[in-house]
């Protein structure tokens, strides 16, 4: 009798089965929308503000002189960058846009990546709206010490520089270079 048990110990549990490819949980599509969609609306939401209470060009102190509101029109790229091209980044932007959520969509499920992807997709989504509905993106947050300035930007271009950042961690960390096996 200890022989049969001896056998029968060899055969797996269900629990312990390997995941066939097809039946691999899929991206984490809660995660990824939700983010896009709260970066999008706080983003929205806090420009709208500036646009209604600052005017173009006027200082608000927020942190003495190292955090300023400041709005300003933007007609190039992140942070401002090769200005006078918002056609050519509205339609960049679209493309982009397509590939975020095509790429998405093609990987397995990982947190991290939704949650990089996400704030991705919200913040170039918010800087769309603006370069299709007005023709410039609005930033607002100025960031320095006295004459040393950094470029000023939105929570958009924030949640972009996140992401970057996030994409450059997975890709150099063991978490985001595993691929499953089709095993």
């Amino acid at each position: 009798m200890t022989d049969v048990a001896e056998d029968n110990s060899h055969e797996s549990s269900p629990d312990s089965r390997p995941v066939p490819a097809r039946t691999r949980p899929g991206p984490a599509w809660f995660i990824f929308l939700g983010l896009a969609l709260i970066v999008l609306v706080v983003d929205q939401l806090a420009k709208a503000w500036i646009v209604a209470n600052v005017a173009q060009g006027e200082l608000v102190s927020v942190i003495g002189d190292w955090v300023r509101f400041v709005y300003s029109k933007n007609n190039g790229a992140l942070f401002g960058l090769f200005s006078s091209s918002a056609v050519l980044f509205a339609i960049g932007s679209l493309i982009v846009l397509c590939l975020i959520v095509w790429y998405h969509a093609r990987t397995p499920r990982n947190v991290a990546l939704s949650i990089a992807l996400g704030l991705l997709l919200g913040g170039a989504t918010s800087n769309l709206i603006d370069r299709l509905r007005i023709g410039y993106v609005v930033d607002f947050i100025d960031i320095g010490i006295g004459d040393v300035r950094f470029f000023t930007f939105n929570i958009g271009d924030s949640a972009i520089s996140l992401a970057i950042l996030m994409l450059l961690i997975l890709a150099f960390t063991a978490e985001g270079r595993a691929v499953p096996t089709d095993a």
